[in-house]
């Protein structure tokens, strides 16, 4: 089974384009443990998309 580009997780950067928010505010949130799920993969953080949109409706539900 092969990823497609669709399936590839997010980085900092691109939950930080998504939402137009600033890098530093996503990491703020993480240590507060307020903002979408994300996981470690090795050092560097990822999201998955479909938590990060879920979230977002969630909060602006």
């Amino acid at each position: 089974m092969s990823a497609t580009p669709n399936d590839r997780l997010w980085s900092v950067a691109d939950v930080s384009a998504f939402l137009g928010i600033p890098v530093g505010t996503l990491y703020q949130w993480r240590h507060r443990r307020i903002g979408p799920r994300a996981s470690r993969v090795g050092r560097h953080l990822r999201y998955d998309p479909a938590d990060v949109r879920a979230w977002f409706h969630q909060k602006a539900a």
